[in-house]
């Protein structure tokens, strides 16, 4: 009888005892593939030195989920892995900033760009019109001015290239990263890259060129990433009709931040 006593003493005392305990938010099984996954996107849009410390990947894991509205768990989850795998821009994210750290930008008005070379999904007529429309996203909030040249030197260059292009910043192939621009500046600063191995249309087909190039411009121009969805520099890539497509209000402030508003 003791010995039964003893036994059911010990057991309602484990089940306080386990009621007691904090519960995890979440404890999801996370693969391995996963795992690297995420440490690689870390380490790309998040500045994440050292991937051995387990608490350098919590600390970053946070910064992209606090980015992104997303639980702070410090924890790898469905929807946060959800978020790190939609196609997005290969520029790294910054919370604090709409602006590039210090905040560099053209100091004039009239910026020339030039075509290096074209895709083959669109027709060089359709590849012409999505960059002049993208650029005139941001033209029309600011009293900048954007010409294409087809010879002379440029300010900001385009090219479609795959994989290593020369730039330190190798494209991945179909899907994850799309394009990616450098900020103002002389040799490379400005320059635009869109990854060839994805599928450009002017459609919902694929990946719209007007709206992945409208972004990279606003890169090009000295714009950060946004956290606000909906924002055209929010880092992932969203569909919208280009006919119905407008900035966002943060777009706009941040851009007018750097070169003013247009005058009527």
């Amino acid at each position: 009888m003791q010995s039964i006593t003893f036994f059911v003493t010990l057991a309602l005392t484990f089940l306080v005892f386990s009621f007691s305990l904090p519960v995890p938010l979440e404890t999801p099984s996370t693969s391995f593939s996963d795992q690297k996954f995420a440490e690689d996107y870390l380490n790309n849009f998040y500045q994440m030195t050292n991937k051995a410390l387990k608490n350098v990947f919590e600390e970053k894991l946070k910064e992209m989920q606090k980015f992104f509205g997303l639980i702070v768990t410090g924890h790898l989850n469905p929807s946060t892995i959800d978020i790190m795998k939609k196609p997005r821009c290969g520029v790294p994210d910054m919370a604090d900033f709409r602006a590039f750290p210090g905040r560099p930008r053209w100091t004039r008005k009239l910026i020339t760009y030039r075509i290096l070379n074209f895709t083959p999904d669109l027709s060089t007529t359709d590849v012409i019109e999505a960059i002049q429309n993208a650029f005139k996203v941001w033209s029309d909030v600011t009293p900048l001015q954007f010409r294409r040249v087809s010879s002379e030197e440029a300010d900001i260059l385009i090219r479609f290239a795959s994989r290593s292009h020369g730039d330190s910043f190798p494209f991945d192939g179909p899907g994850n990263i799309l394009a990616h621009a450098f900020a103002p500046g002389s040799g490379i600063g400005g320059d635009s890259h869109f990854d060839e191995d994805e599928k450009w249309s002017k459609t919902s087909a694929g990946f719209n060129l007007f709206l992945v190039a409208a972004h990279e411009f606003g890169h090009a121009l000295g714009l950060d990433h946004s956290n606000v969805p909906g924002a055209l520099m929010f880092p992932t890539y969203s569909y919208v009709n280009p006919s119905k497509f407008q900035l966002s209000r943060d777009d706009i402030r941040g851009i007018q931040s750097l070169y003013g508003r247009r005058r009527k």
